[in-house]
Order: C-alpha cells, then sequence, then structure tokens
C-alpha cells in the first residue's frame, strides 16, 4: 500500500470489498461476517444502516488519540485552538498544532496526513454511498434526504479544505489506482463553487431543527446547511450573500440563545435548541476522551489544554469596561472576580473550585497543578473549564458528551458582521437582535452595546466572537479569514499573573512588568503559513499535488 495515496488507500477499501463479494458469489454464498455488495442495497433499512456508516466515518471518533482523526472530532477540532492564542498544548512549543502557527510549519507536520487522510476517506465513503443507494427501493423523498445528507458530509469535507489547503483533488467518483495516482488539483474557486453549489441543491431536501425528531438529534438539518453556507461566504468576503443565508436561518425561527451558557458543553443540556449541529457521543459505545485530556490534574486528567494569558485579558469586567490589571475591580487572587460570567464557564484558575480546589501557584508545593512542577500539569496557570464535566465520574476516557460544531450564537454574531462587512447601515435593532440578545443572555447579562460606528464595532464583535467562542475550534479560522494573524500570531505569549512570585518563567532574563509567567512566541510567516502544504507524503506519490 505504500506505493499509492491516501485518496486510493480509502477509496480501494471499497473496491477491495467489492471484490472479495464477488468471489464469494462465486460459490453462491453470502459472506457470514460481512455484508455483501450485491444484495445489500435492497431495503430501505439497509440504507439506513449505510447511512449511519457515512456519519460515523465523518464525525464520531473514539478513544483518547492525540492526533485528529477528522474536523468533527474533538481533537480534530478543538485542538485547533492551539494554533491560535487562544491556548497552549501541553506538550510544549513542538506541538503539531503550535506548528501551524509559529513559523515551522513543513509539509511533514502529521497532523497534516491526519486531517487530508481522512477527508479522502470520508469522501470516498460518501461517494460510494451515493453510487449505490439508488438500487434501493424506498419512498422517493427519503432517498433524497438520505443523499443530501450524505452530500451534504462531503461538501463539508471540501469546505474545511478549502480554508486550510485551498487548492485540492475535487474526488466526486470512486477512482481507479491509476486515476488517484495521477488526480490533479482543483483550484480553490471551484472547490468553493461546487460546495456553495452542492449546498444551494440539497437544502431543501432536509428536515428544519424543529422538524427533526429528538432521537435523531445529529443528523443534517437545513440549519445546518445555510449555517456552512454562510461560514463560506464569510471567508470568500461575499458579505450580502451570507448575510441572507444567515438572516434565512434567524428567520425561521426555530433556534434560541439558552439562558445557560455553561451548560450548553455538557451533557445536561447538550441538546439544546441553540445547537444547530454536533457530534453526537455515547457513553462506552461511541465515547470520546475528552475528559482525559482536559481535566486538570487534581482531577485525573492529563491537562492537555492549557488557556492563554491573552485569552483570559479579553474578558471585560462586569460593568463593560475593558480588562486592566491596572483597574481597582482587578484581584489577582481571585481573577475571575468582577468579570464576564463567561471567564468563569470557561477558563479555571488558580482557587477555583473543581473536584477540590485547583492550585497553579508557581510557589505551592503540593498542588499536582502547580505551573512550573513539570511536563504533566499546566504550563499557563490556567485550565479548562469549558467542556470539562465536573459531574461525571466513569472512566474518562469513556464519556459521552456532545461536541457543539455550530451554536446559534454564532449564527447571530456572523449575520451582524456579514451586515457590518457589506457596508450596511447597522442600527440598534440590529445591535439587540444579534450581539445583544448573546451577551445579554439570563447566565452571563453583559451590559449591551450601543455604538454604531463600524470602526469601534467591528472591534468589539471580532473580540465577542472570541469570549463567546472561546475554546469552540473557531479562532484559529477566524485569524486567518480576517487576515489579522500576521499580527495576532506575531508576539510573546504569556499565562497567570503571579504578583511577588518567588518561582518566575521569564522571557529573555526579563520579568513580565504584570508579573506574568512566560509561556511561548510564535513567528507567523504572512505569505507561507496562511495554507497548508499538502503532506509530503502525498506529493512523493502525486507530483502534481505540489
Amino acid at each position: 500500500m505504500n506505493n499509492i495515496n491516501y485518496i486510493y488507500r480509502y477509496i480501494s477499501c471499497i473496491l477491495l470489498s467489492s471484490v472479495l463479494f464477488s468471489c464469494v458469489d462465486q460459490l453462491d454464498k453470502s459472506p457470514l461476517d460481512s455484508f455483501d455488495n450485491a444484495t445489500f442495497w435492497s431495503n430501505e433499512g439497509n440504507a439506513e444502516l449505510a447511512l449511519t456508516g457515512v456519519y460515523r466515518g465523518g464525525i464520531v471518533q473514539n478513544g483518547t488519540s492525540v492526533n485528529p482523526s477528522n474536523w468533527w472530532a474533538y481533537d480534530g477540532l478543538l485542538f485547533m485552538e492551539f494554533a491560535s492564542d487562544n491556548a497552549y498544548d501541553r506538550r510544549g512549543d513542538n506541538s503539531a498544532f503550535h506548528r501551524l502557527s509559529n513559523g515551522t510549519l513543513t509539509s511533514s507536520i502529521n497532523i497534516l496526513n491526519s486531517y487530508w487522510s481522512s477527508s479522502y476517506k470520508n469522501i470516498a465513503n460518501c461517494n460510494f454511498f451515493l453510487e449505490n443507494v439508488d438500487q434501493v427501493p424506498m419512498d422517493d423523498l427519503k432517498k433524497e434526504r438520505m443523499k443530501s445528507e450524505v452530500r451534504f458530509l462531503r461538501a463539508a469535507q471540501y469546505y474545511y479544505m478549502s480554508q486550510f489547503w485551498g487548492s485540492v483533488p475535487l474526488v466526486e467518483k470512486t477512482l481507479s489506482p491509476a486515476e488517484a495516482n495521477s488526480v490533479k488539483k482543483a483550484s480553490k474557486a471551484e472547490i468553493v463553487a461546487f460546495v456553495l453549489k452542492e449546498f444551494g441543491e440539497i437544502v431543501d431536501y432536509l428536515p428544519s431543527h424543529a422538524g427533526l425528531p429528538s432521537a435523531q438529534r445529529g443528523r443534517v438539518t437545513q440549519q445546518t446547511v445555510l449555517a456552512f453556507t454562510g461560514r463560506l461566504q464569510l471567508s470568500e468576503k461575499k458579505f450580502s450573500e451570507a448575510a441572507k443565508t444567515y438572516a434565512e436561518i434567524i428567520e425561521m425561527g426555530e433556534n434560541i440563545i439558552d439562558p445557560d451558557y455553561a451548560g450548553l458543553f455538557l451533557k445536561t443540556n447538550e441538546n439544546s435548541d441553540e445547537i444547530i449541529f454536533s457530534t453526537q457521543y455515547i457513553d462506552n459505545l461511541a465515547a470520546n476522551g475528552m475528559l482525559q485530556h482536559f481535566f486538570p490534574a487534581i482531577a485525573g486528567g492529563w491537562h492537555l489544554f492549557n488557556p492563554l494569558g491573552s485569552m483570559v485579558e479579553s474578558y471585560d469586567f462586569t460593568d463593560g469596561s475593558k480588562f486592566s490589571f491596572d483597574s481597582p475591580q482587578y484581584d489577582p487572587k481571585n481573577v475571575g472576580k468582577n468579570r464576564d460570567p463567561r471567564l468563569k464557564a470557561s477558563v479555571l484558575f488558580d482557587g477555583s473550585t473543581f473536584k477540590g480546589t485547583y492550585v497553579t501557584h508557581p510557589d505551592s508545593s503540593s498542588s499536582p497543578d502547580q505551573l512550573g512542577a513539570g511536563k504533566q500539569t499546566t504550563q499557563t496557570g490556567f485550565g479548562l473549564k469549558k467542556f470539562a464535566d465536573e459531574s461525571f465520574s466513569g472512566n474518562l476516557t469513556n464519556y459521552g458528551g456532545n461536541l457543539p460544531i455550530i451554536r446559534y450564537a454564532e449564527i447571530l454574531l456572523s449575520y451582524l458582521e456579514a451586515k457590518l462587512e457589506a457596508g450596511q447601515a447597522i442600527t440598534q435593532a440590529d445591535l439587540d437582535q444579534t450581539i445583544n440578545k448573546v451577551r445579554g443572555r439570563a447566565s452571563v447579562g453583559m451590559p449591551p452595546i450601543t455604538t454604531t460606528d463600524p470602526s469601534a464595532l467591528r472591534e468589539i464583535l471580532r473580540k465577542e466572537r472570541r469570549v463567546e467562542l472561546a475554546f469552540e475550534g473557531i479562532r484559529y479560522w477566524d485569524l486567518l479569514r480576517w487576515d489579522i494573524a500576521k499580527e495576532v500570531l506575531n508576539a510573546d505569549f504569556y499565562g497567570a499573573s503571579f504578583p511577588g512570585a518567588k518561582k518566575q518563567r521569564l522571557k529573555g532574563g526579563q520579568a513580565d512588568p504584570k508579573s506574568r509567567w512566560y509561556v511561548t512566541s510564535r513567528k507567523f510567516r504572512d505569505g507561507v503559513d496562511n495554507t497548508w502544504p499538502i503532506p509530503q507524503s502525498e506529493v512523493n506519490i502525486n507530483p502534481s499535488l505540489e
């Protein structure tokens, strides 16, 4: 298998199954341990089973792997925060995710291969389904819904690849080995056009959010397709079109801003009507290792996820004023005091309560989470509270909490951004129906925004996205599409502030004026790191992918 590329590796698995089935047919028997493709597509139940397989291949990933299996696995989505100014990977500067943005990105980084191979595996599964499902005798509308779901899953792979690679092969059918080894790239414009065309053609065959039975949560809806359409239109600067797309979701009136912000990321409220699309996990069956990765040491976790100080400093005070170390509202011994409530819901800081007292002070002598004590503890002085389900008491590698992919809060903020960037006049009513609805949820209650000045509002809106969507895998994409990564990711990054601490980590021998722990420096290369290189292992097989 070493002489063929990943596109073919996964397509060939399907072809090999077909060959094996045909050999069994010569014996006039059906296989006892697998499905016979010649007879499988014979009824609606089997079509549903195949559809489940396509979903599972594209979304669910079990266990505690540290390399992403796909865009919607928790490690594939949330670990993308490590490439941004929001979080640091406890494994250190050589973490593959850090290398996406710290000036050391190369085509041999392992996660590039993981994302690439996973995408084409999922595309191959989708193509195989679409090439066979018409054989099934069943209601035409049900069949069109299934095909539309699969077309969405396929187009979504290309959406992500267009955002991070730009130009990639556009594969819409099962390929022969020769075709796979010589396939050429389509331009980014062609990929984007394909995705938008697919999304536009399938949306009417899908149920809306309110029309989806609770037992089918996790399946694609009209709002899911429109939300991804809006994302792509935003990134392509089709702002007027994006505003119309997001307005369509809003006008449906089926989604809400849930009053309980923290609960959206826990099992207790994981299927809130704020969640438009999510990865559905099940304890012990289709579980994930989020809690093993995210819990602090005091709770038996590996503390892989470390929020950066710049993220924590982006949370305003409760009166709406910007955070400052010099403000009388700031309490260095209680970072969450007088701060936007979303801080306490998202970040663990020294003195937080989490299955005990979370202690990160570098002068502590007994805490397993002491900053600077070793590689198995926090590297910033902060820990992840969002997604860390404190009520869970089972095996941390078998957690069944869902992973939100798109929330209604993002829709409202994106709608406002689209109108703003399209040059449309913003009114107070616009603010109240979007950003103020998000900030004003019952558990948050931050003061409303009143400025409609485009320049000032742009700054406010971008910070609101960072705070509201913190650690959900969106910040790195935002930095790239706003074209500000070249500024934001060319900087020194610090962690928590510990005034008077005996132990410090200095940058170049210089203490930070705010007594913060030095973490890392990044040197994002504009024009180089804006898009990912295609994995070198693929280029070695097929030079046309260069």
